[in-house]
């Protein structure tokens, strides 16, 4: 296979390589991104990388052929196999790796595929991957070396290490899993079998065609089967995971939903009374509540930019104890290595559950409350959504206005806020807005439908 390709730019995401698997991302593709990759790896005078892979049917080719192009870089390839993207990341930790690549496209439908990537302990992302497409045009390798390939199985260790966290074992919990036929199954029944307590996996098999539903924990359509057997079962928690397992989702024993801002004030309030101070970041899509509860826990809240790549190294600069998105990709670096992995965050959650006087659903009624939207999309083309965004904040400057600018627009008022931010995944607007009544909440919707038709978009959805 020829190391110098045309690749499709559309594959060349912010944080990861995704497409549609033969019509827009092929093994040739994987093959020229393993040389290229490298080879970036070796003139940092890297040695080794790590290679796994999901469990979406064309995985298994697409890692072959990548592996193959790691090799002729001259590279020690450890393949770990196939499992969920937090193993390879602890694999890339624990064997410091100089580089590390995972064959997935996380919750995206069946006929998609991609890669995630590692560079020196640090997510690869943003510009560093449009490099790495200019790279793959014009061929630019170094010359053919001689590698080495070996496999290796890191997965009772990662179990081991997961577990080590839990030590509440009085309370002897029922929870129903859903693994949504994702890459975390074979691994989730194993670590489930060393957990005390009761526990149900539903979807347990590993199906890259995803017969049960899609793989996305942030969709309330694809909790209904979990909610059910939560309620049938009289069981203390459900969980999901997404296709790859670094995103979670958490329903209560009354079939209350958890939203990624929700677990973070409840992980909050167990890291800080041991960590006053703590800096723990949350993404712009974040309720006003996290935030105000953090505070009040004693730490020190950060908004930051959504991303999971984004998040992390902002988590690293910072040394914060704890991360989050509204996505569901939590980062714990309280304990653990500061990447989002939704089988850890699991093991974290059930630890506290297990330590609470009552159920979990005491702790969720009790949350703080606020009207709010879901996050909603307005198709916008990719090469005019961030001048969209622009414009908006310009316009909102210009009079004066309470602007949030370090990922979009987020505008605070006296009814709430409203959020406008370009997608770095589609070609879409992404919006959110949150008040304390119905009645404000329909003044912040107003005010956003304004601006998008001042900028030649129709606001349909209100």
């Amino acid at each position: 296979m020829d190391c110098k390709r045309d690749i499709a730019p559309s594959i060349l995401r912010e944080y990861d390589i995704r497409g549609v698997y033969q019509k827009t991302f092929f093994v040739e593709d994987a093959f020229a991104i393993g040389r290229s990759f490298g080879s970036l790896i070796i003139r940092q005078k890297g040695k080794k990388v790590v290679v796994g892979y999901d469990g979406r049917v064309s995985s298994p080719d697409l890692e072959s052929a990548l592996v193959d192009g790691l090799k002729k870089c001259g590279l020690e390839v450890i393949r770990i196999g196939k499992g969920p993207t937090p193993l390879l990341y602890y694999a890339s930790k624990v064997m410091e790796a100089d580089g590390a690549i995972m064959v997935t496209a996380s919750h995206n439908p069946k006929e998609y595929n991609g890669m995630k990537f590692v560079m020196g302990g640090k997510s690869f992302y943003g510009q560093q991957i449009q490099e790495l497409g200019r790279q793959i045009a014009q061929g630019d390798v170094v010359p053919e070396g001689i590698g080495s390939v070996r496999k290796v199985d890191i997965s009772e260790e990662y179990i081991t290490r997961i577990l080590k966290d839990f030590n509440a074992t009085d309370r002897k919990l029922k929870v129903v899993w859903d693994n949504g036929n994702g890459a975390a199954g074979e691994i989730l029944t194993r670590l489930v079998q060393k957990m005390p307590g009761e526990h149900i996996v539903l979807n347990g098999t590993i199906d890259g065609n995803f017969p049960s539903h899609s793989p996305d924990p942030t969709v309330p359509e694809n909790l209904k089967q979990l909610t059910k057997e939560v309620l049938e079962r009289h069981a203390d928690i459900g969980i999901a995971f997404d296709g790859d397992a670094d995103r979670i989702g958490v329903i209560d024993n009354k079939g209350n939903i958890l939203w990624g801002d929700q677990l973070m004030i409840l992980y909050s309030r167990d890291i800080l009374p041991d960590h006053q101070g703590a800096t723990i970041i949350a993404d712009v899509k974040a309720s006003s509540i996290l935030y105000e509860e953090i505070k009040k826990a004693g730490g020190n809240p950060l908004m930051w930019c959504t991303g999971h790549s984004l998040i992390k190294a902002k988590m690293a600069e910072c040394n914060a104890l704890l991360g989050g998105e509204m996505s569901g990709h939590i980062f714990f670096a309280d304990k653990w290595y500061g990447f989002d992995d939704a089988l850890y965050v699991a093991v974290r959650t059930l630890d506290i559950v297990a330590r609470l006087k009552g159920p979990l659903s005491d702790v969720t009624e009790a949350l703080p409350k606020a009207v709010s939207t879901p996050e909603i999309r307005f198709d916008c083309p990719d090469d005019c959504k961030f001048q969209v965004v622009k414009e908006v904040a310009d316009r909102l400057k210009s009079e004066q206005a309470d602007v949030i600018t370090i990922d979009g627009v987020r505008v605070n008022t006296e009814d709430g806020w409203w959020l406008l931010r370009a997608s770095n995944t589609q070609a879409s607007l992404v919006a959110r807005a949150e008040s304390q009544t119905t009645e404000g909440l329909e003044k912040l919707k107003a005010a956003l439908s304004l601006q998008l038709k001042a900028s030649g978009i129709k606001p349909s959805i209100f």
